[in-house]
């Protein structure tokens, strides 16, 4: 989430925006927004409820930076910002870009009194565009699709049998992948057992990643124990996280995606943008990033025996890419087309 809020800011102050950050001092995102030379202020973590007190601090501030845009990503910063809007009124404009599917209806006086605080709603995917129709009551003109984006020019490929040597993997044999902090949620347990009900002696597993730092939660000893259990250390590998992730993609012959309901994986659509299809969780995001399995392939979420079934099936048959239909899908995605998107919506109320 603030990776994706760090990286549309860039994106913005690249177009020609004055681009000032709002963050606790000691998150990765105002880091990353001092590191490049973004103006950032510090605000404290407030409660998800009745934070009037920062409400207002922020909104001097706001006015005194001349500010007339804000957009959060986080759904804890919108009672705060439903202040903010009712002090400012319409010398400000406020809209949230949706990272996290809703858990339940909101229709309640309280959240659709929030709600409507906000200017715009944007929802980056058509499940979620659908659920906050559906599931709120707020201004259904409020409510836009718009993706989050991905740099297309920082996508490199690489030959395949140079990643798997820079990688240490074997050079043979259908190679899924797995990215992201070992954690129970991740899956990577999942995958593993799946692979023990695969039938196709040829799989191998490449896991990239590290533990939930500050964290103790034994993910990552319960899978060494369970490769050397069941004898899987020629087929099975662990791979710190690396910044070169080009690398990591182009070593694949297919991604995993093995959370319950991811709501927008930009692993997911990283991979189809390197030309990887994805085996995924029939649930959250995932099914319309894999354009209803285009790109990639589904199963039922939790079930590690029909994932074992759809891993097979991906060597039997693997998932071949139409060209113009892959271009036209991931080209929605294009950070300019995105940032141009968001331009054309806020600009109709200046």
């Amino acid at each position: 989430m603030e990776l994706n809020h760090f990286r549309n800011a860039l994106w913005m102050q690249a177009r020609g925006h004055d681009v000032l950050v709002y963050a606790p001092e000691e998150s990765p995102l105002f880091k990353k927004a001092s590191d490049v030379g973004l103006p950032c202020f510090h605000i404290a973590h407030q409660r998800k409820y009745y934070a009037w007190s920062a409400a207002i601090s922020l909104a001097r501030s706001l006015k005194k930076e001349q500010v007339t845009h804000v957009f959060i990503r986080d759904n804890r910063d919108m009672s705060m910002m439903a202040t903010v809007k009712a002090i400012m009124g319409k010398s400000i404009i406020t809209a949230y870009f949706m990272e996290m599917q809703l858990g339940v209806k909101k229709t309640g006086i309280l959240h659709s009194i929030r709600f409507n605080y906000l200017d715009y709603w944007f929802c980056p995917l058509p499940f979620l565009e659908k659920q906050v129709h559906e599931w709120t009551r707020i201004n259904a003109s409020k409510i836009h699709l718009v993706p989050s984006g991905i740099d297309r020019s920082a996508i490199k490929r690489i030959a395949k049998d140079v990643a798997r040597t820079q990688l240490d993997l074997p050079l043979h044999g259908f190679t899924f992948g797995l990215v992201g902090r070992f954690d129970v949620q991740k899956g990577q347990l999942l995958v593993l057992e799946a692979l023990q009900h695969c039938e196709n002696a040829a799989i191998n597993l490449v896991f990239l990643g590290e533990p939930t730092r500050n964290e103790t939660n034994h993910v990552m000893e319960s899978m060494e124990t369970c490769i050397a259990e069941h004898r899987l250390a020629d087929r099975v590998f662990i791979r710190p996280f690396m910044q070169e992730v080009e690398v990591f993609y182009s070593a694949l012959d297919a991604l995993i995606m093995a959370t319950k309901a991811e709501t927008f994986g930009m692993v997911t659509l990283e991979a189809i943008a390197h030309g990887i299809p994805v085996l995924g969780s029939n649930a959250g995001g995932t099914p319309d990033l894999l354009n209803q399995e285009a790109f990639g392939r589904l199963f039922e979420p939790l079930n590690a025996k029909d994932l074992a079934l759809q891993m097979n099936e991906m060597v039997s048959n693997p998932v071949v890419f139409n060209p113009d239909l892959w271009e036209q899908h991931v080209a929605r995605f294009d950070h300019h087309a995105v940032c141009k998107s968001i331009e054309q919506v806020v600009s109709s109320m200046a």
